[in-house]
Parts: structure tokens; sequence; C-alpha cells
């Protein structure tokens, strides 16, 4: 801009010359056109030129510097600035469909290497042990991974009701995570708990009981999601509990808790839970002898393990006698994650099997256990009573 303006200047300059030039030869012309007087009118002419010039160059250096010293180029450099926010819109822009591309790479990934294409698929039982393959019933690709259900209430209600492996998502804020659903007895049962083969140590810390371990392939392994999990199902939901048990000799029994409640992990998971059903015994409420409920009665109890007594056995610490987290009094009527002990009657220095003392006492492990929830609404389309 600041060139443009030196050139109009100076063309300004030399027009103005040439008609003074003109009108002065002229004027001096009418009396001596070819005389002394136009060589006299040349000289003259020429040393005005040269001060004109020079004079025009000092004004346009004396214009330029004032002008540069009070940013005269500031639209210009405005124009620049406005350059390089476009342009860092751009890389955003860009960087956010890189962001896109990454996420659809990676759900590809977990849809080819986890073989969720395939309603049935074979996958290994153990990752360490590759020698042995089980049927495993996983996830369809319908909508599974990308729209998540809440529960496997929703799953079912959704039209997916075979049982297997599914990832659900009660709060949006948090990730989704896999779960078993079982769609007998009516169906969409959301499994927090199993105990089928002792395969899974559940002598484990708080923060892994927090967040859940276990395996999570084959229809019967063994796992606890985790009570921040168990916690978010629950979350501003009400939802009836299911325990199935089973003993070495084939029998089954059940037990229904009409609600089933967990505070959030500030209250240290405290477990309520409402009216007993079934046909195992109340467990959970301290089994059917009165004078021992208050100290054996599960509701109301906040979870522990053996890195968090949070138990009221003043004298000891239950989660550390049992080998196991849960929901201790002083200490148990029923545990379902305790010592896996097989045939059934066991001895030892502590209680400490998978015990439902009303059905079997406290000196008898089970074969298997699972904790399962659902919406209360569902009893009136499946049973939920079957064992």
């Amino acid at each position: 801009m600041i060139s443009y303006m030196y050139m109009d200047f100076i063309n300004a300059t030399a027009t103005y010359l040439s008609s003074w030039r003109q009108a002065t030869a002229t004027k001096t012309g009418n009396t001596n056109r070819q005389g002394v007087l136009h060589n006299y009118n040349k000289h003259y002419i020429t040393q005005t030129d040269i001060f004109i010039y020079l004079s025009a160059v000092m004004f346009w250096l004396i214009v330029s510097s004032v002008l540069l010293h009070y940013g005269f180029s500031a639209p210009r450099l405005k124009d620049l600035e406005i350059c390089q926010i476009d342009n860092i819109k751009l890389l955003q822009r860009i960087q956010v469909l890189q962001n896109q591309l990454h996420l659809g790479d990676l759900h590809l990934r977990d849809l080819l290497g986890n073989n969720y294409h395939s309603l049935k698929s074979k996958v290994f039982k153990s990752s360490s042990h590759r020698s042995k393959v089980e049927d495993v019933l996983l996830p369809t690709t319908s909508g599974n991974l990308i729209v998540y259900n809440e529960d496997c209430s929703s799953v079912f209600e959704s039209g997916r009701k075979e049982s297997g492996y599914y990832r659900v998502r009660p709060r949006a804020e948090n990730e989704p995570f896999l779960v078993f659903c079982d769609m007998s007895d009516g169906g969409g049962w959301t499994v927090i708990q199993r105990r089928s083969n002792g395969k899974v140590n559940f002598n484990r810390k708080w923060d892994e009981y927090k967040e859940g371990f276990g395996l999570f392939k084959s229809r019967n392994d063994e796992h606890w999601i985790g009570n921040n999990h168990i916690y978010d199902l629950l979350d501003k939901r009400e939802m009836t509990l299911k325990i199935d048990l089973t003993d070495w000799q084939g029998n089954a029994k059940h037990a229904i808790y009409e609600t089933f409640r967990l505070t959030n992990e500030q209250d240290n998971y405290k477990l309520w839970i409402g009216y007993y059903s079934g046909n195992a015994g109340d467990g959970l409420s301290g089994g059917s002898n009165f004078e021992q409920q208050w100290s054996a009665s599960h509701s109301g109890m906040p979870f522990s393990t053996s890195d968090k007594d949070n138990d009221r056995f003043i004298k000891g610490n239950c989660a550390k006698e049992n080998k196991c987290g849960w929901w201790f009094n002083r200490c148990h009527a029923a545990n379902l994650n305790g010592v896996y002990y097989k045939k059934g009657n066991y001895t030892g220095e502590f209680d400490n099997g998978i015990v439902w003392s009303p059905w079997h006492g406290l000196w008898y492990s089970l074969k298997s256990t699972a904790m399962k929830i659902r919406r209360p609404s569902f009893l009136s389309e499946g049973s939920g009573l079957e064992g």
C-alpha cells in the first residue's frame, strides 16, 4: 500500500512539472521562441526539476516515517491476523475429523478382534492357555457397540433375547462396560456376580472390588462387575435382586429381594434390601434366628475388604478372615464371595466358604452362585421365581 502511494505521489509531481514547463515555454516563446531566452529557460527548468524531485523524495521519506511510526499499515496486519485465525480453525477442524476417524477405527478393531459380528463365536477360555476353546454367546453389531443400553432389561426390550455378554451404559457420562445378560427366567437379568469353578481369586483389595475383576468370556466365568458399576446400575432405578444357588448334589435354590439398593463410594457402598421371597431362606437379613440377626444381618452394612475394614466386628477383620470383600456385619449369615471349597462340607479356623446359612449352614460351601438384577416390572412378564 505504501509503495502505491509513493508512485501516485511521484506521478502527480511529474504531471505538475510537465504542465508547468508547457505553461512557461508558451509564455516566453511569444517573445523569443528560438533565442537566448530558450537556453535560459532550459537551464532554469532543469534546476527546478531537480529541486522539485528532491523535495518530493524528502517529503515522501518524512511522510513514510510518520505513517510507519503511527501504524498506518495496521489494516494489512489485521488481514494477516484474520488469515492466521482462519488457519487455526481449519487445523482444529482437521483434528476433530482425525479424532472421529480414530474412534471409528477403534470400533472396527473391537468388532473384528472380538468377533462381535457373529452371534456365536469361538474364543479362548484363558489368554494364558489357548488350547481349550469354548462356545460363547456374544452380542451382535446391531447398535450394540455404538448405541448402548442402560442394562440387560433394555437389551431384552430392544429385541435381543439371547443370553450372552453385552456392553451397557447406565450413566451417559461414564464409559460402557461388559456384563452377562441372562435372558432366561423371564429375561432381562444383569449378572453382577458369579461363582462356578473357583478359578478366580476373590481375595481382592478395595480398588479391585470397586472397578471389578474376573473373566468375561464364557457363560459360567467367575467375576465381580465392580461396586462402581453396580452403583451406576442401581442409581435412580428400582431393581429387584435374585440370587441363584446350587449345591454339590445338584440341588438349586433361589432368594429374591423386592428392592436392592447401594450407596456410593463415599458411603462405602452400603447395602439396602427389601422384602424377601424364595426357597433358599433369607440369608441377607441374617437368617431365621432372630437373636442372631442383629450381628448377622447384611442390610444396612457398608462394604468391607481386607484393606478397608468397615464391619462391626471390633476385635477382628471379617474380610481378612473370610478372604474376600462383602457386606459384613459381625460377620455374616451369607457370603457368596468366600473361599471356593469343593465337595461342600469343609473345616477350618473360620467359616469362610461360599455360604448361605439358612439353607446349608455356615460350614457348607456351595458349588455355584449368581447375583442378578432387573427392573421390578419384569416380574409380570416372566415368573422370576424359578430356581
